[in-house]
């Protein structure tokens, strides 16, 4: 199941780019950063300094037996010179540490809240599994990239520079040009390599996405799956994006093997090269044995880190690969924001128009035409009509999780896309048809709707919504949990979590999405007299589909294809003998049947 070209991640991302959106996060600890630079630069000078004093340590020690003095200080120089190698390099790491971890901590909060930030229209489109293993892959890459780049890269470049230095002052040029052509076709190879290996790694990462995307979709609809008995349907589905991904793995592996014995081949020859040239100049008289151990001491030095580089490079490589999807998480452009210099919206004794709304979800798709509406302060307006008629996407423009295509929505003649969407929003409650829970505590749902609320608020909430003796009777009371998107609860328990919810929130404007369809009869009476009294001296906006449960509210509106056909109270409709005549008495009908069935 090979992705086609629109679900590859985008590889065109610059990777000076995306190196430079870290370097904010770098400088924000730069005293840090310069003394882990410094340190990096005295583990190398000391890593250098090493072969040199094991030079003099030779030379002194190849002598005529009555001429052997120990060198003492040399010994010493030597093993003082080992120490501070690895003492700054774990000094520097122990220091940058903080830098690392703040950067990961900053960027992965910053992805979390653009997420937040994004319109309902993406969420509804994205896929949870894939997002949230792009985010961890991402976290991640950065931890290694910050760490490798900084303090194996650039200290080996530093060193292969200190070294080149060091060998064209003191010795024959050919040993210089012998190293540079080595490095450069160890370079060169590492390179091409490495870019054309990248497909499989972009391959891996976008079936491993697509791969717990459909797993967590799958779990999180464990019962839909055993309804239907569609396990190996499932399994079947998992495997073939596993399968994609297996053949990308072995590809991967088995270039990243043709690549290690080119390296280890260009290497081999290098070395070569370089003992028979020393050894040759040795035997020669123009170097001493001691400049023999020299060179073969850089060449270790050298080719070992080299070769280090080498795998540093490819995990770099993957590791930006990585961050590819994170870093187009926050690219997602914000399809509402502020407007600048929003204010703060007055919701006191709110009165809500809409006024020749338009509205579509996709461009060829309206749902809502020339819609107009004036719910009064105080005043309980119901929407009415069949499913698919614009009822719900009422409450999401008023929310503003979409702006009007045209037309406008007024709150106390304040446009909501002129005031802050933080105060809209905390000036409204909704209790929504599909109540979806935390997989926290009964207690932490219901605090959710204030969260500084104390806990006799949250008390005095969940009897208002008459859901406190129930949550009593449970074994661990209040500290329940709930269980993913509220599964432990029934239907009726969770809309009374969310009914307490939004009471807790205390909102001058509240929103009944279907607030007691999951409620039985006796429940719904009780519920519904609930909702009356903290609906009193609010603005409330009613979607229903009972007409019994709004038969005494202000004024219905009766919607049908996204235009409002009729308005009045109750009385007022029943008269006219319309559309939501016809409602009522074929509701009327239904429950007189379910009386007689039951």
């Amino acid at each position: 199941m090979q992705p086609t070209d629109s679900e590859k991640p985008t590889s065109n991302r610059n990777d000076l780019k995306t190196i430079h959106t870290l370097l904010p996060y770098l400088w924000e600890f730069k005293g840090r950063v310069i003394l882990a630079l410094s340190l990096l630069i005295l583990a190398k000078l000391a890593n250098v300094s090493v072969p040199l004093v094991l030079k003099e340590i030779v030379d002194a020690l190849d002598q005529p037996r009555a001429m052997l003095v120990l060198p003492v200080f040399m010994v010493l120089s030597y093993g003082i010179l080992r120490l501070c190698s690895t003492l700054f390099g774990e000094l520097r790491d122990a220091i940058f540490a903080k830098v690392t971890q703040r950067a990961i901590r900053r960027i992965a909060t910053k992805v979390f809240t653009h997420l937040h930030a994004l319109s309902l229209r993406f969420h509804l489109e994205r896929q949870t599994g894939g997002v949230s293993r792009d985010i961890e892959r991402g976290t991640r890459g950065i931890s290694f990239l910050l760490n490798f780049m900084l303090f194996n890269i650039l200290p080996t470049l530093l060193e292969i520079s200190l070294v080149m230095g060091i060998l064209i002052i003191q010795y024959d040029i050919l040993f210089s040009v012998i190293i540079f052509l080595t490095l450069l076709a160890y370079i060169s190879l590492t390179l091409i390599v490495t870019e054309w290996r990248m497909i499989f790694r972009r391959t891996m990462n976008n079936m491993d996405s697509k791969a717990n995307t459909q797993a967590i979709d799958s779990l999180l609809n464990y019962e839909t799956v055993k309804y239907f008995g569609n396990e190996a349907w499932e399994a079947k589905r998992y495997d073939e994006y596993m399968q994609t991904w297996e053949k990308a793995a072995i590809r991967n592996q088995t270039s990243l093997a043709s690549l290690n014995a080119g390296q280890s081949a260009i290497i081999a020859v290098g070395v070569t090269l370089l003992m028979l040239l020393a050894a040759d100049q040795v035997i020669e008289g123009t170097m001493s044995l001691g400049d023999l151990v020299l060179v073969n001491a850089f060449m270790l030095q050298l080719y070992m880190p080299l070769h280090f580089l080498g795998f540093v490079y490819r995990e770099i490589k993957h590791s930006l690969a990585d961050m590819e999807r994170m870093f187009s998480l926050l690219a997602e452009n914000k399809e509402i924001e502020d407007n600048p210099g929003a204010k703060i919206l007055n919701s006191r004794n709110a009165t809500i128009r809409f006024v020749n709304v338009n509205f579509g979800y996709e461009s060829n798709r309206q749902i809502l035409h020339n819609v107009s509406i004036n719910i009064p302060a105080g005043q309980n307006v119901a929407i009415v009509g069949h499913s698919g008629s614009g009822k719900s996407t009422l409450s999401r423009l008023l929310f503003r999780f979409y702006d009007v295509s045209a037309g406008c929505i007024l709150i106390n003649n304040q446009d909501i896309r002129d005031v802050t969407q933080q105060s809209l929003r905390a000036a409204m409650g909704i209790v929504p048809q599909d109540t979806v829970l935390f997989n926290e505590s009964i207690y932490f749902n219901i605090a959710y709707g204030r969260p500084e609320a104390i806990p006799e608020e949250i008390f005095a909430a969940a009897r208002s919504a008459h859901i406190h003796d129930f949550i009593e009777s449970l074994p661990d009371k209040y500290e329940t949990t709930v269980g993913e998107r509220g599964l432990k609860l029934s239907g009726g328990e969770k809309q009374r979590v969310a009914i307490a919810r939004t009471i807790l929130k205390k909102p001058d404007i509240l929103i009944f999405d279907e607030a007691t369809s999951a409620l039985d009869s006796k429940s719904e009476k009780l519920i519904q007299a609930e909702l009356k009294r903290i609906a009193i001296n609010r603005t409330t906006l009613t979607i229903a589909h009972r007409l019994s449960t709004i038969a005494d509210v202000d004024q219905i509106l009766v919607m049908d294809h996204g235009r409002i056909i009729e308005h009045g109270n109750h009385q007022q409709l029943l008269a006219a003998n319309g559309a939501y005549t016809r409602m009522w008495v074929l509701q009327q009908q239904q429950a007189q049947k379910d009386q007689q069935t039951s």
